[in-house]
């Protein structure tokens, strides 16, 4: 896998699962946006140690 596609896959399940985290406190729209960019953060970072990790980048 390219260092690219590990970095997208990262943005993509950091952010799905920062977006379900609020459900379990019944949060308003506000903290699901918030709670996703921080897991599509994390997820990115994910990627690139990933990433880096593995000499894809």
């Amino acid at each position: 896998m390219s260092g690219k596609t590990l970095i997208w896959g990262g943005l993509f399940v950091g952010s799905g699962i920062g977006s379900f985290v609020p459900y379990f406190w019944n949060g308003g729209f506000l903290s699901y946006s918030i709670w996703g960019a921080i897991g599509g953060i994390i997820g990115i970072w994910a990627g690139f140690k990933l990433a880096k990790a593995t000499g894809a980048l």
